[in-house]
């Protein structure tokens, strides 16, 4: 199982790779999106514990 995790992590950083170095551009814009997604879920969180507060 261990040797499994392995074999996919450096299929991902391989793929990682590859996309960055091939396109750029588009590497950078999934990047902004990512934090895009990860700064509306903390804002959500937010506001979801501001409600439980009041």
């Amino acid at each position: 199982m261990a040797e499994t995790k392995k074999i996919a992590l450096y299929m991902v950083i391989v793929f990682a790779l590859y996309t960055i170095i091939t396109s750029p551009a588009r590497a950078a814009d999934l990047v902004q999106i990512g934090f895009e997604g990860i700064s509306s879920a903390a804002q959500g969180v937010g506001k979801f514990m501001t409600q439980l507060v009041n």
